[in-house]
């Protein structure tokens, strides 16, 4: 069982870092401005992120037992955050950002020692394992899941939603069988979101108070999330898989769907696949006339399916290349509405 404590000392941890950075965002350029794709009100903190990872680097240094695999979490996560915040205030160039994302990857990759090389029977009959290719694989996953959560902050409270939902079912999952890393570690993730969101969504904050995620959180989330799930689905000499790597996608589902969807229409239309546009599932809900809220409720409330198709699953081992199948599937569903959205929008 996790610790009640490191729960509250993560919660406690991350309201703090708020309180602190709050004053001192704007002097540092640690603040988001609206534009035409950003039509919020004002200059707003943001500090979400930094939040988050000093709640989880706090609880976890004093909770969790000592460790390679927990040590080089830290360190990667930390880079990460700090790449992030410089985003946040350079506005980096996309080619520098992957860079720096495939260095931490390979923290992961090269020095936890981790990669994922099974894919399980996604195609029936025996496990699809592709060995150390599995090595290009996995750097190539950490760059395109940090990516995915990144492009899915689009407003209030949806990647903070997503995280909680997806490390909620991590968690879940993690706690069925023994892992490398204890569930504390999702859990400290969800408790120490928690301050986030009420800043960030929350009808009772205080005027002039609200805060942002930054690229620091939503890249800090994707890391973590595929750090997880990569620990999580692969089996090694020291401990077994904790869930098949199919129910990995169905935990990740909103993401990596919308993050796909969008970027087959951007080269459909002859952009890059990177171009920032309106194009997401929140700006097309958006834009055919949901309210923030509505959106927010909406996307998360298929998130939530999603992750309970996944776990259920894994809970009753249905076949996973019928898992797979289901999930394509759903994406080719998903992008279909989209883009039918897409049309009535406009």
């Amino acid at each position: 069982m996790f610790d009640i404590l490191a729960l509250v000392v993560a919660f406690c941890c991350s309201v703090l870092t708020i309180k602190v950075l709050l004053p001192l965002a704007p002097h540092i350029g640690l603040i988001d401005l609206p534009n035409e794709r950003k039509k919020h009100d004002g200059a707003i903190p943001l500090i979400g992120g930094i939040s988050i990872f000093t709640g989880v680097l706090i609880a976890s240094s004093l909770f969790i037992e000592n460790s390679n695999i927990i040590n080089l979490y830290l360190i990667s996560s930390a880079l990460i955050v700090f790449i992030g915040t410089l985003d946040d205030i350079y506005d980096l160039s996309v080619g520098s950002r992957m860079l720096f994302q495939g260095i931490v990857a390979c923290i992961l990759v090269f020095g936890a020692g981790r990669f994922i090389s099974d894919f399980g029977a996604i195609l029936g009959g025996d496990s699809l394992v592709i060995g150390e290719y599995g090595m290009i694989f996995t750097i190539l996953a950490v760059i395109a899941a940090i990516n995915a959560f990144n492009m899915v902050d689009g407003i209030d409270g949806l990647a903070g939603s997503m995280s909680i939902i997806t490390m909620g079912a991590i968690a879940a999952l993690m706690a069925q069988k023994a892992s490398s890393v204890s569930i504390l570690l999702p859990m400290l993730i969800v408790v120490s979101t928690i301050p986030y969101l009420f800043y960030n969504v929350s009808t009772r904050n205080p005027r002039g108070k609200k805060i942002f995620m930054g690229d620091a959180g939503s890249m800090y989330m994707g890391l973590t999330v595929i750090w997880l799930l990569t620990i999580g689905t692969q089996n090694t000499d020291e401990v077994e898989a904790a869930f098949r790597p199919v129910t990995a996608l169905w935990l990740i589902a909103i993401p990596l769907m919308d993050m796909l969807a969008i970027m087959v229409r951007r080269v459909r239309r002859g952009d890059s696949p990177f171009k920032a546009d309106n194009g997401h599932i929140h700006h097309i809900l958006l834009a055919n006339g949901f309210s923030p809220r509505k959106a927010l409720w909406s996307i998360s409330g298929i998130s939530i399916v999603f992750a309970v198709i996944g776990c259920l699953g894994e809970v009753f081992l249905i076949n996973e290349a019928v898992m797979l199948v289901v999930f394509i599937c759903a994406f080719i569903s998903y992008a279909a509405i989209l883009q039918k959205f897409c049309n009535l929008g406009k």
